[in-house]
């Protein structure tokens, strides 16, 4: 099974509220690479690395996020070719 990626933006009350923490965690249990990272918008912008199934896993959840969380939309693009340069998944 082929490594792919996915660029995702999380809008809603997302920051300030362990969102990325979060992601982070779902992120390890996923075993995806990547990161969040907060945007001045408000918004969270998730860039995750692994297999399909692993990825689709991890949008399923920042669908719905953590208790802290509210989830007002979430945009997923999906990337054939990942960037390959992370080895874990961090909050930047």
């Amino acid at each position: 099974m082929s490594i792919v990626a996915v660029k995702t933006y999380v809008s809603g009350r997302v920051q300030a509220v362990g969102f990325r923490f979060h992601t982070m965690e779902k992120a390890g249990q996923l075993n995806v690479c990547g990161f969040a990272q907060n945007l001045p918008d408000g918004r969270v912008y998730v860039y995750a690395e692994g297999h399909k199934n692993q990825l689709q896993n991890l949008v399923d959840w920042l669908e719905e996020g953590p208790e802290t969380s509210e989830i007002s939309s979430l945009s997923v693009e999906w990337l054939a070719a990942p960037e390959g340069q992370y080895q874990d998944f961090q909050i930047r």
